[in-house]
């Protein structure tokens, strides 16, 4: 298991940030990751969170990086930050646009075009281990699959370990992804990246402006529930045990959560395997 925070903005907040870890802490994750803001608008707080959790909680840390508004040597830079702070494990992303998910990617003038170039950037700075993105349903910006599947092939080969996917809610997204990466040749890890719905409202508007669709039958279920956060939370935990509890029977081993900074879903979650 490995499991995916974002940096705390208030002083409230990261002691939430500090407590949701420590429960998640005896579950002995491959490595927890911070996420980081476009252009860097989160990086002073992402440094200073990987290093403290690598130096406070014996959990590998892992941070996340994008290319968005910045050149080669601001990225550069932030990489040689993470190396230095003792950081071996970097998620590479190429980030969505800064001026909303959904909307059109320019690269920055001097800065790397993609994910496939910040890997390869990554690779000449350090011997870091790098995960990639994939996505079950397709990149938005995607032409076709065969694009697709060439993009993340591209992204392996340039240095990447394993891929985590985005949020999926329909398991039949994810086993007809590895079909297809499967009849690529792509041999790689493809862990699938979970998402507890700890607020419905909100997780179904962000997984439709990034491309990932929400069955109606999952939404059937948080009918009515919008005053009601006792059963909310209770639908959330059924549903997402039985996706996980899906996917174990069908022999995923490796599974990489987004947290949202919340502890109890994830626990529980991980009990259904454990």
């Amino acid at each position: 298991m490995s499991f995916e925070f974002f940096p705390p903005k208030s002083e409230k907040a990261e002691q939430h940030f500090w407590q949701s870890l420590e429960k998640l802490a005896p579950l002995d994750p491959r490595f927890v990751s911070v996420t980081y803001g476009a252009g860097g608008s989160t990086r002073e707080r992402t440094l200073r969170m990987v290093r403290r959790i690598a130096a406070e909680t014996g959990i590998e840390a892992a941070a996340h990086l994008t290319c968005v508004d910045a050149s080669r040597d601001e990225v550069d830079e932030v990489v040689r930050g993470y190396k230095e702070a003792g950081v071996r494990r970097i998620v590479a992303v190429r980030g969505d646009p800064s001026n909303g998910v959904g909307e059109k990617f320019t690269p920055h003038p001097t800065g790397y075009a993609n994910a496939v170039e910040l890997v390869a950037g990554i690779g000449k700075i350090g011997d870091f281990d790098i995960s990639v993105a994939a996505y079950p349903e397709k990149h938005p910006e995607s032409a076709n699959w065969e694009q697709d599947i060439d993009n993340l092939k591209r992204k392996r080969d340039a240095g990447a370990a394993r891929a985590l996917t985005q949020m999926f809610f329909d398991n039949d997204d994810y086993w007809r992804f590895l079909e297809r990466v499967e009849k690529a040749g792509l041999d790689m890890p493809i862990v699938p990246g979970i998402q507890p719905i700890h607020n419905f409202s909100r997780i179904s508007a962000f997984a439709a402006k990034c491309g990932a669709s929400m069955p109606e039958w999952i939404s059937s279920r948080f009918e009515g529930l919008e005053e009601d956060p006792q059963t909310h939370a209770l639908v959330a935990a059924s549903l997402a045990a039985e996706q996980v509890t899906e996917l174990v029977d069908g022999g995923v081993t490796q599974f990489h959560f987004f947290t949202m900074n919340h502890a109890s879903h994830v626990v529980a979650l991980a009990r259904v395997f454990a």
